[in-house]
């Protein structure tokens, strides 16, 4: 027979190793959520061509391999792609040195299909879950193009794994859903 104490020293336990895993799978969800759409800066405002802002420069330039970081070139690739400018998103994307980095797999997916290219994109989207299954912008937009063919279920199927990766309070679980529901999909 145990103590009470014990019992509540169990209890206790149990209850901070629930409340950490249910942080730490928040934590997942959450690590990855860049979701909200960019903000516009000189790169969609200024530069024409394909070209981005550079800030040191203070001036538009050509991107070139090596030109930006890969964080950089993301950026100004989820730029373009909000943008409407999906060639050019692809075209800074594919000067990405890491081209296994889901967010730059994710958005070769978005910019693809957006531009027309529903199963090349679909093939991006698959590769950044194959990365990182808990990329849950990834599985919005996803899901999002699921509801584009008509594939209902399969979105639903999304977007219940954003939410139970912890990923319910974002923009791209609302997002998916708002498309469920027949609003715009991104």
């Amino acid at each position: 027979m145990t103590s009470p104490f014990h019992r509540l020293c169990r209890t206790t336990l149990a209850a901070g190793f629930v409340f950490g895993m249910a942080s730490a799978a928040f934590a997942v969800g959450d690590s990855n959520d860049d979701t909200n759409p960019p903000p516009k800066t000189q790169t969609t405002k200024t530069c024409t061509g394909g070209k981005v802002w550079d800030k040191a420069k203070k001036e538009c330039v050509t991107p070139k391999k090596n030109s930006f970081n890969d964080d950089d070139l993301y950026k100004f690739a989820r730029e373009f792609a909000y943008a409407g400018q999906y060639e050019n998103a692809i075209a800074v994307l594919n000067l990405a040195l890491n081209q296994n980095d889901p967010r730059i797999l994710n958005y070769l997916g978005y910019a693809n299909r957006k531009a027309g290219r529903m199963e090349l994109g679909m093939s991006y989207y698959r590769k950044a879950l194959q990365a990182d299954e808990n990329y849950i912008l990834a599985r919005s937009y996803m899901g999002m193009a699921l509801v584009e063919q008509g594939d209902i279920q399969g979105a639903r199927v999304q977007l219940v794994e954003i939410r139970d990766r912890g990923g319910e309070d974002t923009w791209a679980y609302r997002a998916l859903l708002q498309s469920l529901h027949g609003y715009k999909t991104y």
